[in-house]
Parts: structure tokens; sequence; C-alpha cells
């Protein structure tokens, strides 16, 4: 494993900005600078759904736990939300048939499908949900 690290934060849209330079305070230097920026996208994709969508109607004091790890040829993010369960691959179904591609929003789930190499939302043992993001790169030589 090259670099891993953990963070909390509140449910509040204004600590994105705290996020995403927690995230580039990691080691990076062997990530392709495109792929990171892909993963800079997903990481601000996720936070935002979790604000938005698993804690609406929380209050802001909701903590969102977020762990990313760069290892040899992939970089992993997760992010814990709070929310009620739902079934991603169903979701993802439902949006490709009926999103419409020139709409301002809600189209982050399909950006996050087509960021991610493997994308994931499962409920966990405590009671909270895991959205797991994947992107594998190959290293610059």
């Amino acid at each position: 494993m090259i670099n891993k690290n953990r963070m909390q934060t509140k449910s509040t849209l204004t600590d994105l900005h705290q996020v995403l330079w927690w995230f580039n305070q990691l080691d990076h230097t062997s990530v392709p600078s495109d792929v990171w920026i892909q993963c800079q996208t997903a990481l601000a994709e996720g936070f935002t759904n979790a604000v938005r969508h698993a804690h609406q109607g929380m209050p802001p004091e909701t903590l969102i736990d977020i762990e990313a790890s760069i290892q040899k040829d992939v970089v992993e993010i997760r992010i814990w939300d709070s929310g009620s369960q739902f079934d991603l691959n169903q979701t993802l179904q439902r949006m490709t048939a009926t999103t419409n591609k020139d709409a301002t929003g809600g189209r982050g789930l399909l950006l996050l499908h087509r960021i991610a190499d493997m994308l994931s939302y499962s409920r966990t043992e405590d009671d909270r949900n895991c959205l797991l993001i994947v992107k594998q790169y190959s290293k610059i030589q």
C-alpha cells in the first residue's frame, strides 16, 4: 500500500473544500493527473450525494466518514453515510433509461458510474452505508 488516510466531517456542503484539501494531501505522485482529477470529481460527487440525499433532513452534525487509499495501481475511496439504504444498480439502470442528458442536475450517480472501474453501495454492520469507488491506473513510467 502506498498511502491510506481517513477523515470525518459534518454533513454540510461547506465542508467539501476541506474534504478535497484532505484528499489532495495524500501522496498521489504515482497517479496520472487525469486519473487524479477523476478521483477528485468522484469524491466530490460521493460526498455531495451523502449530504444532499443520504442525510437529507438530518442535522448537519451527522457525521460522514471518508477513507482514501492509493495502492500500487488503484485508488479506492470509501464514504460512509447514515441514510437509508438503496439499490445502487437498480437506481443506475432506472437513471440510464430516464435521465435527460441535458439536465443541469440529477446525474451524479451516472457520473460516478462512468468514472469508477468498480462502484458499490452496501449496508455495513453498524447500520450505515458505504459507497466504494475504485479507480485503476497504470503507474507513470
